[in-house]
């Protein structure tokens, strides 16, 4: 029996475990990259695990996050960064390179390797024909320091790309029309893998962008085979020697299948506030736009900024209309500068960003009160923009700039001649924003600023856990909800202590003050707790302000692992309707808590009601440890 792509690299980098979904398996990584998000905890952590260098092929540490210096607090962390990354072995991407996803694909991104990135993002490499996943910061510091990454065997969707896209229909409408079949929770435990006839209509950017928001599906990652159009990509980046064909056995099985037939897709908008809520946006033309955001890691290719300069060149935005354009790398803004593209992108009334992620995660360009913006983003949960009344869309960069000169949302292909784009046979190489490692780093001192506290850490599980609960939230709650990530809250990404008076507050703005007064306590949540943002500290500020377990319906991947790995227990309801039954403040109690996690099967009693409820712990067996250890971290140093 053959194997598909996703198989062939799990196979060969297979340490322990058996290749059955479902089973968990452990890895070996190639490859890492952290943000300044979530990159200073991650070497905080790594720092904990007293490695001296890197274990990996290549890891890579990027200021693309927290680029607004308002302070001291982002520049100390960068210096931070950029400092420990000198000590360990660890290439350094200055302010200014780009977004770690757009750097990774131009200049580190290798067909057939492993990457685990501190960025729910990170599975864009897969355009590339990479494994890349994402993860928490202290998963991707263990791997650093040489450690295998375990997750569950998943199952390999085979998405059968059927045709060729028409004109003014992009990728973006590709990965919303698979969002519109299969919505936020129908990746859980799967990989997305491209195949079929369309896959050699797109380029390796185009691919990319359906990679990057996979990550909306909940999946464990998406990828595309490493071909001819890659190998083309890869000689135009210099960097033929890292080119290895990648593709499915011909006789290769999946476990399920999805047939997207791209002739017949039209224009979308995945409409307020999911990227599943997805229609044509022809239905949506009457609708006045306030704001247009073109960037991300998502849509901020040469390629998709050159066709946006093309829409726009001798014409002028509506009057009304705010345009934003963010280029996802130095290489994309150098080469716009050069060809003359920028010039017409300023000439329409475009306002040029640095090259980072900026408005996506709410770093600047917060849009007015009950706005309406279109962005080229991969997520537009209530409030990510900044402002908490805006209604965001989610969009191609063609759409984002044919309603752009509107000022409504418009359909593109009611302009007049679609721009043809060939990929460059030579992109344009200047890697000085890329700091080398020291050869010899013992003797690179580390820059602390007094911002950066240390991070929390769980004791072991004792034998009674009680508390109230502190909270009870809705379903689909993000990390976003959990911990706030706007540009006031980012400067102290490396503070935890002053980041818990603000965790949960979108959805219960007195949950510090009641997490502090009863000590710590449960959370109470809904279906798919935690999607979004890989970020951590959505585990590690619950942890300092003593929640003890989050009790829900079901959890995302990512932060079930994260909290895991802080030894916060992720318990679920046997039974859904037990929810209904439980207020906040009612008081918790789980008794012989060692004997009943290894078991898998957890009995909450509700004094306040005299009741009891059936939940499940569905981890593994070593995550059981590590809940019975309070924390990896904790079982690392313990055996």
């Amino acid at each position: 029996m053959g194997l598909n792509v996703a198989q062939k690299i799990i196979k060969s980098h297979l340490v322990k475990g058996n290749m059955v979904p479902g089973e968990e398996i452990a890895i070996k990584i190639d490859q890492t990259l952290t943000q300044d998000s979530t990159g200073t905890m991650a070497y905080l952590q790594f720092e904990a695990l007293g490695v001296d260098k890197v274990k990996t092929k290549k890891s890579v540490a990027y200021i693309d996050h927290n680029i607004l210096q308002t302070g001291p607090e982002n520049a100390d962390d960068h210096m931070y960064i950029q400092t420990v990354a000198k000590k360990h072995g660890i290439y350094f991407s200055k302010p200014g390179n780009g977004i770690c996803h757009q750097v990774n694909l131009e200049r580190f991104g290798i067909p057939g390797n492993t990457l685990l990135g501190s960025d729910s993002h990170t599975p864009t490499a897969g355009g590339i024909g990479m494994l890349a996943i994402g993860a928490g910061g202290l998963d991707v510091a263990v791997a650093m320091g040489g450690g295998e990454y375990y997750i569950n065997m998943p199952k390999v969707v085979k998405v059968n790309l059927k045709g060729k896209l028409k004109p003014w229909v992009s990728a973006k409408d590709v990965i919303l029309e698979v969002l519109r079949k299969l919505t936020v929770k129908g990746g859980v435990e799967k990989v997305f893998e491209y195949v079929g006839e369309g896959v050699k209509t797109l380029t390796v950017p185009e691919r990319a962008t359906i990679t990057n928001m996979g990550a909306e599906l909940g999946a464990t990652t998406s990828i595309f085979p490493a071909d001819e159009t890659t190998l083309e990509f890869l000689k135009a980046q210099g960097r033929e020697e890292d080119f290895s064909l990648l593709v499915p056995d011909e006789d290769a099985t999946y476990d399920e299948e999805v047939e997207i037939d791209l002739t017949s897709l039209k224009p979308l908008a995945a409409c307020p506030h999911s990227p599943d809520n997805v229609v044509p946006v022809s239905e949506l033309k009457d609708i006045k736009v306030n704001q247009v955001a073109i960037g991300s890691c998502t849509n901020s290719s040469y390629v998709d900024l050159l066709r946006t300069s093309m829409i726009l060149k001798g014409k002028t935005i509506k009057e009304d209309v705010s345009l934003v354009i963010a280029p996802g790398s130095k290489q994309v803004l150098n080469m716009l500068a050069n060809n003359g593209a920028l010039s017409d992108l300023v000439a329409s009334g475009a306002r040029i960003l640095e090259c980072a992620c900026g408005p996506c995660i709410g770093m600047g360009q917060s849009p007015c009160t009950d706005a309406v913006s279109l962005r080229t983003f991969n997520r537009n949960f209530e409030g990510r923009s900044g402002t908490r009344s805006a209604n965001v869309y989610l969009v191609s960069p063609e759409v984002a700039a044919a309603s752009a000169l509107t000022g409504h949302i418009t359909d593109p292909s009611e302009l007049d001649g679609f721009p043809e784009i060939k990929m460059p046979k030579e992109f344009l190489i200047n890697d000085n924003l890329i700091v080398d490692p020291a050869e010899d780093g013992k003797d690179v001192e580390v820059v602390r600023g007094p911002n950066i506290k240390p991070f929390p850490k769980a004791d072991s599980l004792k034998e009674k856990v009680s508390g109230k609960v502190l909270t009870k939230v809705i379903d689909n709650i993000t990390t976003d909800h959990i911990m706030p990530s706007n540009a006031k809250l980012l400067p102290y990404r490396s503070n935890i202590p002053h980041l818990a008076n603000f965790c949960l507050t979108p959805c219960d703005e007195k949950f510090p003050e009641k997490a502090k007064k009863y000590n710590g306590g449960f959370i109470i949540g809904g279906t798919n707790y935690g999607q979004g943002s890989s970020r951590e500290h959505a585990a590690l500020v619950p942890l300092y302000l003593g929640v003890k377990a989050v009790i829900a319906k079901s959890f995302a991947r990512i932060h079930k692992a994260n909290l895991v790995n802080n030894g916060i227990m992720p318990l679920e309801f046997k039974n859904e309707k037990d929810y209904d039954d439980i207020d906040s403040l009612d008081d918790l109690v789980i008794e012989n808590a060692v004997e009943q996690v290894k078991s898998g099967i957890v009995i909450v009693k509700n004094v306040t009601k005299g009741k009891e409820y059936i939940t499940t712990i569905d981890i593994t067996e070593r995550q059981k440890d590590m809940i019975l250890e309070g924390g990896l971290l904790n079982l690392m140093k313990n055996r």
